[in-house]
């Protein structure tokens, strides 16, 4: 049976008033009625009605928005539609998004920092790109007391916060392991590192360190050798023929995989296998020419989606919510790849 205030109110021998007081906490209740209430509240597992009490208030959850900017980059443009779904299904219980996005520098991302946090908000949500800078970002919200939800990225810090994203030190474990399979002669692998400034960041190097950890924890593994280049952002000409004379697989840990793979298809480099991140249309392209043989798909648009939903639940439905939301390690290739 679903109790209500007014039994409970009859059961503990006080007014509803004074139930409704001691469920939101407002006002002075004598603490032997709050003892009973409570009580009560906790044999019968009440749950208050918290839309009915929302939609009788008017209330309204603002959440701010801050991440880089999305228009050529297509790797964030899908987690902003995810945002964009969870906004659409959560507006008619008062959740509103205000957007703070930024270019890829630590300068814009400093400037819309500070707009944030001149704000007022009930909650945030915010990807680290900028370690030092993150780090100070979390250090001012933490005075502001609000749920913080970090997608893409995480980072150590003492504000509490929930994360949603992948493992990042597991999904390079699960690199080394893809290009490890089937290879029982000596391999020379190429780490190509395709950098720009934001890339300092965890998420980054944790996979290249994931990627080692796997074959530095497999002794029968010691045949596999290991290079590194590191390019410029979109700086495909960077890139020359003898830097995979000798090379057999390539771990791109990032989503620039395209690049690789577009080098080597124009300078007719085969038997080559590519491994790398995320399902923009040119990653998919060249793994259904077989030119990839693996994506980890980091499912963007589930995690937009996923945190509004987590400061959905926090703030307006009042439930708990864990705090390390990881997203599967989800491999594609050709044979599974929906165009």
């Amino acid at each position: 049976m679903i109790i209500t205030i007014k039994e409970i109110a009859r059961l503990a021998n006080v007014s509803t008033g004074t139930v409704d007081r001691i469920i939101h906490k407002r006002g002075q209740v004598a603490q032997e009625n709050i003892d009973k209430v409570n009580a009560i509240i906790k044999e019968h597992d009440y749950k208050r009605n918290v839309f009915a009490s929302n939609l009788a208030f008017n209330k309204r959850f603002v959440f701010a928005v801050f991440l880089p900017k999305y228009d050529t980059i297509e790797y964030w443009r899908a987690q902003v539609q995810g945002i964009e779904k969870a906004e659409e299904e959560y507006r008619n219980f008062g959740v509103i998004l205000e957007y703070h996005l930024y270019d890829f520098d630590s300068i814009s991302f400093k400037e819309k920092a500070k707009e944030v946090l001149k704000s007022t908000y009930d909650g945030i949500l915010f990807t680290p790109t900028f370690h030092k800078e993150s780090i100070d970002f979390l250090n001012k919200c933490e005075l502001k007391n609000v749920p913080i939800v970090m997608v893409d990225s995480n980072i150590e810090t003492k504000v509490q916060h929930t994360y949603i994203g992948q493992d990042a030190f597991k999904s390079g474990v699960l690199a080394g392991k893809l290009i490890s399979l089937v290879v029982k002669e000596e391999h020379q692998v190429l780490i190509v590192k395709i950098t720009r400034e934001i890339e300092a960041t965890s998420v980054y190097l944790q996979r290249i360190a994931g990627f080692y950890s796997f074959f530095e924890n497999n002794n029968n593994l010691n045949h596999f050798k290991f290079k590194e280049v590191t390019i410029k952002d979109s700086g495909e000409e960077l890139l020359t023929i003898d830097m995979f004379a000798t090379i057999q697989s390539v771990f791109v840990p990032n989503s620039r995989a395209y690049l690789v793979a577009n080098f080597l298809e124009k300078n007719n480099i085969i038997g080559i296998r590519i491994i790398g991140y995320d399902l923009l249309d040119l990653n998919k392209e060249y793994l259904k020419k077989g030119m990839i043989e693996f994506l980890i798909n980091q499912k963007p648009e589930i995690q937009g989606f996923t945190a509004i939903a987590s400061l959905y639940k926090q703030l307006v439905l009042q439930e708990f919510v864990l705090e390390t939301q990881y997203m599967p390690l989800e491999i594609i290739v050709k044979e599974n790849l929906q165009m």
